[in-house]
This record gives structure tokens, C-alpha cells and sequence, in this order.
């Protein structure tokens, strides 16, 4: 699986967006995904396995905690992927804007002249 493809699940972006602000616990990742998700202990680890298997997340273990980072390569393919679609959709919204704004002139064009007549 990908990072694209592991961060489909709803709770799987949500634990990559706590770890964007910085790293956090297994438990801490997992008590909030029961109280936003509503669920258990084990579910919130498989998540957080998918994401580590997929390159998204890392881990290390500090005594009895185990720790989640945010891995920023992990999502690289990702955001490559959506760089594509931005670019399409800059190029449409740009003609888009140069067609507003050629409508604009228009409308205005010939109460201009109307004025100049008069």
C-alpha cells in the first residue's frame, strides 16, 4: 500500500494531521480516535501499523511508550499525485478568469460608449 492509499481511511488522515504538529503516543493517537471514531485500543493500532508499513508514519519506543513521527517522504507520491490534478485545474481556472473578465468588458463596453455619446 501507498501513502495515498493509506491515508484513504478517515482515521488514518486524521492521525497524519495530529502528527503534522508534532509527535505524539500510541495512546494518545488511540484514546483520540475513540473519543472522534469510537474505536477500541487494537483498531487505532492497525491503523497506525498501515501507516508505518506504508512509509507515512515512523515509530520509535522510549521505555514503555511507543512514539509516532510524521514521515515526510511517506507522502511524497502523494503529494506528487496531487500536484498533477492542481495543474490541470490552475489551467482551466485560469481560463475561466481571462473568460470572467473578458464577459466583464463586454457588459461594460457599451454603457462606456453610451456615456461617451451623450
Amino acid at each position: 500500500m501507498d501513502g495515498l492509499e493509506a491515508v484513504g481511511d478517515p482515521v488514518r488522515r486524521r492521525f497524519v494531521e495530529l502528527l503534522a504538529r508534532g509527535e505524539r503516543t500510541a495512546g494518545e493517537l488511540a484514546a483520540l480516535a475513540a473519543d472522534e471514531f469510537g474505536i477500541t485500543q487494537p483498531a487505532a493500532s492497525r491503523h497506525l501499523r498501515v501507516l508505518r508499513e506504508a512509509g507515512v508514519v515512523a515509530s520509535q519506543v522510549d521505555g514503555q511508550r511507543r512514539v509516532y513521527a510524521l514521515e515526510p517522504a511517506g507522502l511524497q507520491e502523494a503529494a506528487a499525485w496531487f500536484d498533477q490534478l492542481a495543474a490541470f485545474w490552475e489551467q482551466r481556472l485560469d481560463a475561466l478568469g481571462t473568460e470572467l473578465a473578458r464577459g466583464r468588458r463586454t457588459r461594460h463596453a457599451p454603457a462606456q460608449t453610451a456615456r461617451k455619446a451623450s
